[in-house]
């Protein structure tokens, strides 16, 4: 009985090897980027693409264990998770109003330590963010969502 389990185990663990979700590759920018429709300093900029973009854009860099099953659905739940949550590759689709509120949710979750998702930070060390930087990528999602909110007033 335990032979014919761990059989059935192994055959389905070789056949969803053959099935995976479709990859969140694109790659190309947009104008709708946050770094395209606002001024996104360099350093920052750098810290966003290392620390968020893999699962808050549409430009995931995959690690090699993505290619393994389930490990790959995994991640792409994961990443679809992220991106419904905030995307900053359509961030210029967003409401004025929801793009103020989406930039308050940056450097409040930055300032209590929770992005980027230590989960996250396990695999990917560089993901990890200096107090340098998180009082970098604090103040300017601050002085941007202030910034949209003026534009909520004005109109």
């Amino acid at each position: 009985m335990i032979k014919r389990s761990v059989i059935v185990s192994v055959v389905a663990l070789v056949v969803i090897q053959f099935f995976h979700p479709a990859k969140n590759e694109n790659g190309v920018m947009t104008d709708k980027d946050i770094t395209r429709a606002y001024h996104v300093p360099d350093d920052v900029r750098k810290v966003l693409r290392r620390a968020c973009y893999d699962c808050h854009s549409n430009s995931t860099v995959y690690p090699w264990y993505s290619k393994i099953q389930p490990v790959d659905w995994w991640l792409n739940d994961h990443v679809k998770e992220g991106k419904r949550h905030l995307n900053f590759s359509e961030f210029d689709t967003y409401s004025v109003k929801r793009k103020a509120k989406k930039l308050t949710e940056v450097a409040g979750t930055i300032t209590d330590n929770e992005m980027p998702l230590s989960s996250y930070t396990v695999v990917h060390k560089d993901a990890i963010l200096t107090d340098a930087e998180k009082t970098l990528v604090v103040n300017w999602a601050r002085g941007l969502a202030a910034q949209v909110a003026d534009t909520v007033k004005k109109l």
